[in-house]
């Protein structure tokens, strides 16, 4: 496991510094203790804090954003995503990533997860992941719940209005590959191959 402060994670994204997220980290804890992974896209609280600001019109260049969290516990990789823009996430908690770039998924829509790389990030660290970059939940510390929040321009990660012909197109913005023994729905596409993996 490397930190995301290694050089290894300028291939997925960048460290956001000088932003202030003490407030929206301890706002996070309001979130309860969940045994199952949730994620919530929009917190309008969290959407009018200073640092939310600071993301429209400093990292999105005004796009209208949502700010949400993403919280529970989790051990496993279960699955990849990513979406055609960059996600911004804030570490509310220590946490861990599973991450993997787009271009090494194999013809058929198949990944090795034995590619993927993982990478510790404290509490209050603000990251980049960039469109390129596959990723999913967080990874519990210790078995502790996970708390992050998650922004992504305002839309992403809701439900579909028409069926497309991309099967990895799950949600708006959204295209995710899942593994075999993650419990999601056999109608996604399950082709994470090798060990579902575990922290």
């Amino acid at each position: 496991m490397k930190e995301i402060f290694d050089a290894a994670f300028a291939a997925y994204g960048c460290v956001i510094n000088n932003v202030d997220t003490e407030e929206i980290c301890i706002y996070m804890q309001k979130f309860f203790d969940m045994a199952e992974v949730q994620y919530i896209a929009s917190d309008p609280v969290m959407e009018q804090m200073a640092v939310a600001r600071y993301m429209t019109n400093e990292l999105y260049g005004e796009m209208p954003l949502q700010i949400g969290a993403c919280f529970g516990r989790n051990l496993k990789m279960n699955a990849l995503e990513y979406h055609n823009c960059s996600e911004v996430n804030i570490a509310a908690t220590d946490l861990i990533l599973f991450l993997g770039k787009r271009q090494d998924i194999e013809p058929g829509n198949r990944y090795d997860t034995d590619k993927a790389e993982m990478f510790f990030v404290p509490r209050g660290t603000a990251y980049e992941m960039y469109a390129t970059t596959l990723h999913y939940a967080p990874c519990s510390v210790n078995g502790n719940q996970f708390r992050a929040v998650i922004v992504l321009p305002r839309g992403t990660n809701t439900a579909l209005a028409e069926k497309h012909a991309d099967p990895l197109l799950v949600a708006k913005n959204k295209w995710l590959i899942g593994h075999p023994e993650s419990g999601l729905p056999d109608n996604m596409v399950l082709g994470l191959y090798g060990e579902n993996r575990i922290v």
